[in-house]
């Protein structure tokens, strides 16, 4: 029996490789999860109303590319936080989760050649590992740029040779960044679309964290782009309901860019996409209407970072990000970290290294773990201080 070699060298995914780490070893103490990303602030009071209400919409086929009413109330939320005005019928769809959207922009969207050679994908190195399965699926070559501590834990595209340039189709870059936390700024994100003018590729900006952070607030790169007058099929941009609101249950995000991206996008999820479901889009149109509980939600993060900044004081590059939920704390070897945390204190984590590619002999995550700050905060507090002792005392 024959099967497709195109997937037969993707590295086994970062969770079932942790449990493979560590699941043969007994845990040290009382179990702690600070891996997963998994949103567990209250999510909004009103949701089960709200879908209570529309369940008769599970009787029905749901629009694919939302109802008036979700596009209307995204439309709303992009003019209210990054004071960018879309078409909601032109400008945008709604999606089953943005890593739907992640993988099937690029597949509608990427060319199969560049300059008459095979089109480049770049993504940042760590990141979230649907950027390199993309690439891989439409037959690109995946280019994965360090986002270091020296390049402020962002890629530095612009250094690429001009040859790769010249081969870029699409350039994947998140912010605030996961894991690290970095926020790209307006001369950051300006730098990146006047580079992808130069060379004709799209910049797909993943900014599922947007909502969640310290002191700067995070712009999107649809916002710089307006800001430019850059062509309004050069960004394309990811957002979801999962971390803003503490929804990673509901699947709900939606993608916006320019007309004729779009057009392609719609195109291709008519054949293979799987809408929202008619009530959750009725649910996800009150939650983007509604600021309160995205407050109170960052309030608490925002305590959480204080808390882990208290923590590791005195501890070099221990510090909390400037946004999203994870710490990205540098050890000696990842790997070895996690297992030395799991068997001696029950709390874990993620090794650096299970989100990055080795390039080069290198791998940029080798000498980091990620800790999610989602649980409560005594919870975390406790996990903090136990994995300071264990691996910083």
């Amino acid at each position: 029996m024959m099967f497709p070699e195109r997937f037969s060298n993707l590295p086994e995914y970062a969770f079932p490789r942790l449990r493979s780490l560590l699941d043969a070893h007994a845990p040290g103490g009382e179990v702690l999860h600070m891996t997963i990303g998994e949103p567990r602030h209250a999510m909004p009071p009103f949701v089960g109303d709200v879908l209570a209400e529309n369940l008769a919409g599970f009787a029905k086929y749901p629009n694919n590319n939302g109802t008036d009413a979700l596009l209307d109330a995204i439309a709303g939320w992009l003019k209210r936080r990054f004071g960018v005005t879309v078409d909601p019928v032109t400008d945008i769809m709604a999606l089953n989760g943005t890593r739907e959207g992640l993988m099937n922009a690029c597949i509608a969207l990427c060319p199969e050649t560049k300059t008459g050679k095979q089109p480049v994908v770049l993504t940042p190195n760590p990141f979230y590992q649907v950027y390199a399965v993309a690439a891989t699926t439409i037959g690109a070559e995946p280019v994965f740029v360090p986002a270091t501590r020296e390049t402020g834990f962002l890629p530095d595209y612009a250094g690429l040779p001009t040859e790769v340039l010249d081969r870029t189709a699409i350039a994947y870059i998140c912010s605030p960044s996961n894991p690290q936390g970095a926020i790209a700024s307006r001369d950051y994100l300006r730098d990146l679309i006047s580079l992808a003018e130069k060379h004709d590729f799209k910049v797909f900006s993943d900014e599922c964290y947007s909502e969640i952070y310290r002191d700067d607030v995070p712009v999107s790169a649809l916002q710089v782009a307006r800001e430019m007058g850059a062509d309004p099929e050069r960004v394309v941009i990811f957002h979801s309901l999962s971390k803003r609101s503490n929804l990673p249950g509901l699947r709900s995000g939606f993608v916006a860019s320019g007309p004729e991206n779009m057009l392609r996008i719609r195109r291709l999820r008519s054949y293979s996409g799987a809408p929202l479901p008619g009530p959750i889009q009725a649910v996800s149109a009150r939650v983007w209407a509604d600021e309160e509980h995205v407050i109170a939600s960052r309030k608490l993060y925002v305590e959480k970072f204080d808390m882990a900044d208290e923590v590791f004081s005195g501890i070099q590059g221990a510090q909390a990000p400037q946004a999203g939920f994870f710490l990205w704390l540098p050890v000696n070897d990842g790997e070895e970290a996690a297992m030395k945390l799991w068997t001696e204190t029950g709390v874990r984590v993620l090794p650096g290294a299970y989100l990055s590619r080795e390039v080069n002999g290198e791998n940029p995550g080798k000498h980091y773990i990620r800790v999610a700050l989602v649980a409560p905060k005594e919870e975390t507090q406790r996990g903090l201080i136990q994995l300071r002792d264990c691996l910083y005392g």
